[in-house]
């Protein structure tokens, strides 16, 4: 088992994440994090800090293509160890459905 990251991080991208992690496993994406799945080590500690709860075990069903997004972007993403500010609006997209297909990038992150 892994934990992912699912779409409504997507414009939240709070990271608070980030700071519990024991194996600096996420990576950044320009609007969203991703877990790399081969480096998680299923602690689960990140799952509950998450306050938009976009973190997900892979057990839940329907997760396929997100292993599919975690994998290939923590590739291409550079690694985020601390966290960072979130987006000043993320409040208002905490929450809104079909956000992978409205406002996914591609683009990294900073990074740290």
């Amino acid at each position: 088992m892994t934990y992912l990251v699912t779409d409504n991080c997507i414009k939240c991208k709070y990271m608070d994440c980030v700071e519990v992690c024991p194996v600096d496993c996420f990576y950044e994406g320009e609007n969203m994090l991703v877990i790399h799945p081969d480096e998680c080590i299923d602690c689960g500690v990140c799952e509950p800090e998450c306050p938009a709860d976009a973190i997900k075990p892979d057990t839940e069903p329907g997760l396929d293509n997100w292993l599919k997004v975690n994998t290939e972007f923590a590739e291409k993403w550079p690694n985020i160890i601390a966290k960072g500010e979130q987006p000043g609006d993320a409040e208002k997209f905490d929450g809104e459905k079909g956000k992978f297909e409205k406002y996914f990038s591609a683009e990294p992150g900073e990074g740290n």
